[in-house]
């Protein structure tokens, strides 16, 4: 059987430290360290025998975020900044395990909910590991990826048909702050399913088979409405036996925004390659993330780059992103939908403008069609899949699909140039076809995206 203990991070005897030299924000500042593995899981020894967790952030020395751990059902956070009665600096002890995190992976993990740290938080026996996996990854070797091919149906007729989704493609959700993407991204668990190929594809690829398709959501700084609104709604919905959701509150610690992505593709990567499972990733909100990694930077006296944001964002997002794809000789697939809000609804903000730089494509969710009662409210003008070709066409939807999408595009772009026009020269000025393009355009709207 299956062992369903932690790993112990005890490979190597032990290391210890009575060396802190104290404590700034979320950091905890150790001296005199020999040697130590960035990334690496320590373990802090307060002067009542209570211990925490943290993991190394910087070579220097030590410097390690510390993050909370939950034992018999009770939260036991030191944050911000570890000001708690308990906390003494000459009575810490720190252990170094010299081993990073990892997380036991099974296939039971489906249908469970896990908070941000890889703690099982629904009712139901702890998941005998089947393996235990390096939390951190890497990036798909570009020599051994291979195109994304086939379709994923979302059930959204404006991302189906005009911005269709490959098996293996990163392509993410630009929203805003009050706009519903919590919502469509509960509808795609729901209706997402593997559109199968009539045929063999460039590839050899063509198993798609429901029981293939399974689907992890990260949830990164949500609140606990939210955390409800999801968990809810799988389970309502029917769709939770194929999903594995890791929950990361806006109370919990800030260093679980940084590992509950890393979990959530770790799993997908078990599920993908060791499974032969066709995965969908969906984080949200990758915005929180972010935010998370510009507190960890300001605490560690980082020189700040665009608005504030670390200089090492952009390599940081893209060791997410670029988990994402199929390799070569596996059945599997990893498609990744990150959702980001955009501060301020601005696209050129760092977070969108470096996620745009990264992924393959995007899908603009718009704040006037909302307000307009349209949902989902998907702008399909600045919208784009750069990996549609592939994944559509004679034998995987229809041969004109391109075809009928280009042409979609076209009357839509014409009837919002004749809208803008008809608020200058009024509607009197319009000629026949113009009426008719304004009339497709209401339709389009009113009809086809809702």
């Amino acid at each position: 059987m299956a062992d369903a203990r932690e790993p112990s991070y005890s490979v190597r005897p032990r290391v210890q430290y009575n060396t802190v030299n104290g404590v700034s924000g979320p950091l905890v500042i150790v001296e005199n360290v020999k040697f130590p593995i960035y990334d690496e899981i320590v373990t802090l020894t307060l002067g009542d025998g209570s211990e925490r967790s943290g993991k190394v952030l910087e070579g220097r020395g030590f410097r390690g975020h510390v993050w909370n751990r939950r034992q018999q059902g009770t939260k036991k956070c030191l944050e911000p900044g570890l000001r708690h009665a308990n906390f003494v600096p000459m009575q810490t002890k720190v252990r170094f395990s010299g081993q990073s995190m990892k997380l036991g992976v099974a296939e039971d993990m489906l249908g469970r909910v896990f908070d941000g740290s890889g703690k099982v938080i629904d009712k139901g026996p702890k998941v005998l590991p089947e393996d235990y996996i390096d939390i951190n990854g890497s990036a798909i070797n570009p020599y051994s990826r291979e195109y994304p091919e086939e379709m994923i149906s979302t059930g959204i007729s404006a991302i189906d048909t005009m911005n269709s989704i490959a098996r293996g493609q990163k392509i993410p959700i630009f929203s805003a702050s009050g706009l519903p993407h919590n919502e469509i991204a509960a509808q795609i668990c729901r209706q997402a399913s593997l559109v199968k190929h009539h045929g063999v594809t460039n590839k050899g690829v063509h198993d798609g088979h429901e029981d293939n398709f399974s689907i992890v959501f990260g949830a990164m700084g949500v609140n606990r409405e939210t955390a409800r609104f999801f968990t809810r709604d799988f389970e309502e919905n029917g769709s939770m036996e194929r999903v594995t959701l890791f929950l990361n509150l806006a109370n919990d610690p800030t260093i679980e925004r940084i590992i509950t992505p890393r979990l959530a593709l770790t799993t997908a990567e078990f599920f993908a390659y060791q499974l032969e499972k066709h995965v969908l990733v969906i984080l949200t909100d990758m915005t929180a993330y972010c935010e998370a990694l510009r507190e960890i930077s300001a605490a560690r006296e980082e020189v700040p780059g665009r608005r504030g944001f670390p200089g090492s964002m952009y390599t940081d997002l893209a060791s997410l992103y670029e988990r994402a794809g199929r390799v070569t000789g596996r059945k599997g697939s990893i498609t990744q939908l990150p959702i980001l809000t955009m501060p301020n609804n601005d696209i050129t903000h760092p977070i969108p403008d470096l996620t745009g730089y990264i992924t393959e494509g995007q899908i603009f969710i718009d704040q006037s069609l909302h307000n307009r009662g349209i949902y989902p409210p998907i702008n399909v003008l600045p919208s784009l899949s750069r990996l549609m070709k592939s994944a559509i066409g004679d034998g995987m939807t229809r041969k004109d699909h391109a075809d009928v999408s280009n042409q979609l595009y076209a009357k839509y772009a014409t009837g919002k140039d004749v809208a803008g026009m008809r608020a200058v020269v009024g509607e009197e000025a319009l000629s026949a076809e113009d009426k008719l393009a304004l009339e497709f355009l209401d339709k389009f709207e009113r009809q086809f995206l809702s």
